[in-house]
């Protein structure tokens, strides 16, 4: 078993396309438009392997008044860089390019090596050893 992919909705889709091209390498394919709905994804592949999906739905109502939500977020997920040395020299790379860096690089409790930052729509990136 392996993960396929990950999904995260944004307001703005070519931005965050163009945020993972640049940062961190990914390769875009094309743009896909629902001829049903108006909904726009890209799927992005990473250098070493793995996708995410990024999708956009302007319409989507609130649920209603007491319903739980459609969905409730991420989490967060981890993209290993390699190791301690690359960690550091990733997130001060980010950093300088304006990326938010809201966890500096140290080792955790569960023994990653790890910092963490945040993309244009807030999703938190651990930037793992």
């Amino acid at each position: 078993m392996h993960l396929e992919h990950l999904a995260l909705w944004t307001p703005r889709l070519e931005s965050l396309r163009d945020f993972y091209v640049l940062h961190f390498g990914c390769t875009a394919g094309s743009l896909y438009s629902s001829q049903k709905r108006p909904f726009r994804s890209y799927f992005l592949t990473f250098p070493g392997g793995g996708r995410l999906e990024i999708m956009e739905q302007p319409e989507l109502a609130p649920p209603p008044t007491g319903a739980a939500p459609d969905r409730t977020g991420l989490a967060h997920f981890a993209l290993c860089v390699g190791s301690e040395v690359e960690v550091r020299s990733v997130t001060e790379r980010l950093r300088a390019a304006g990326v938010r860096v809201i966890g500096e690089p140290r080792r955790t409790g569960d023994g990653y090596y790890e910092s963490v930052v945040l993309d244009q729509d807030g999703n938190r990136i651990e930037l793992t050893g």
